[in-house]
């Protein structure tokens, strides 16, 4: 929660103070706000979603957490300059793995 939240507070930030850019980059959007230390604030960012996942109890979390590690990665490798254009809509496809396991039935807990 900490790391997600000073993330947070550094690209809200940047956001307030600084100008955003976008430009078309072949079939993506390249777009970007100038923030310092942007290789510790994706990071950052990473780890407070990814992290979160990866260490839940669920075991179901945790494959949605590998899952979406490994699109990460695709979208670094396969597109660098247009990561946040490109992860966008792939973290959108994963919400909905969220929402499937958030409106499933729950299994009667016992009461002692």
């Amino acid at each position: 929660m900490a790391a997600g939240a000073a993330t947070a507070a550094a690209l809200s930030y940047c956001l307030a103070t600084r100008p955003v850019t976008a430009a078309i980059r072949g079939h993506t959007i390249g777009h970007g706000v100038n923030v310092p230390w942007m290789p510790l604030v994706l990071a950052g960012y990473l780890f407070a979603t990814l992290g979160a996942l990866l260490l839940a109890g669920d075991g179901r979390l945790r494959t949605l957490g590998v899952v979406l590690a490994a699109g990460a990665l695709a979208c670094s490798a396969l597109w660098r300059l247009e990561f946040a254009s490109t992860w966008c809509p792939f973290a959108a496809v994963a919400s909905l793995l969220v929402l499937g396991w958030v409106r499933r039935p729950r299994a009667a807990s016992s009461v002692m």
